[in-house]
């Protein structure tokens, strides 16, 4: 049976915590150790002030770092620093992410010759292939940086003719895309090209 609760309740009663210990012939210097050992009230206030963290944090699907825990947090009632909120969250292994840089893959060339847009901006699917493509580039991020795509597609039938990847946005990407298609599919002349007025020669 543990009779420290009971010499702890001598001891907040005013009684002498050595009569209590030799009473029940418990050791005076392992009650001491024991009580020692009990969470302080700071340390319950971080525990239960991570918790509320861990919440935000969750709520926010990981995206939240140490600011923006701080003013939900204070939004919600809880007042308290942000360096109180950013030593529990590193403690804890919380981290917030950062938005990475966008990416401008359609940037008009101004010294590059006008061309008119010979769909009138009709994507409508037809029946006859290979005489409407349509072309642009997007981009992922990965581990190594950023992975552009160029693509050319046969409006006809929405399938991707030719494709090209590359870690930069230099014309050859383009070209590469649009050469892939014409060895694929070798269209008959009157085929009709179109893209957006970017930066990549080949694409205009």
């Amino acid at each position: 049976m543990n009779v420290h609760p009971f010499i702890e309740a001598e001891k907040n009663a005013g009684h002498s915590i050595k009569r209590a210990c030799d009473l029940l012939k418990v050791s005076r210097a392992a009650f001491c150790a024991r009580r020692s050992d009990k969470p302080s009230e700071r340390r319950r206030q971080d525990a239960e002030l991570t918790e509320r963290i861990s919440q935000v944090h969750a709520g926010s699907r990981g995206a939240y770092g140490s600011p923006r825990v701080h003013a939900a947090l204070q939004q919600a009632g809880t007042s308290c620093g942000r360096r109180r909120i950013a030593r529990p969250m590193r403690e804890a292994g919380l981290t917030g992410r950062c938005r990475r840089r966008r990416v401008r893959t359609t940037v008009p060339d101004p010294h590059a010759t006008f061309r008119p847009d010979l769909l009138n901006r009709d994507f409508a699917p037809s029946t006859r292939m290979n005489t409407r493509w349509c072309g642009d580039i997007t981009y992922t991020a990965t581990s190594e940086g950023w992975l552009y795509l160029a693509t050319v597609i046969d409006i006809a039938s929405r399938k991707v003719v030719g494709r090209a990847t590359a870690d930069h946005l230099r014309t050859s990407l383009v070209t590469k895309a649009l050469t892939a298609a014409w060895q694929t599919r070798k269209p008959r002349p009157g085929l009709t090209f179109h893209s957006d007025r970017g930066c990549q020669g080949g694409f205009n």
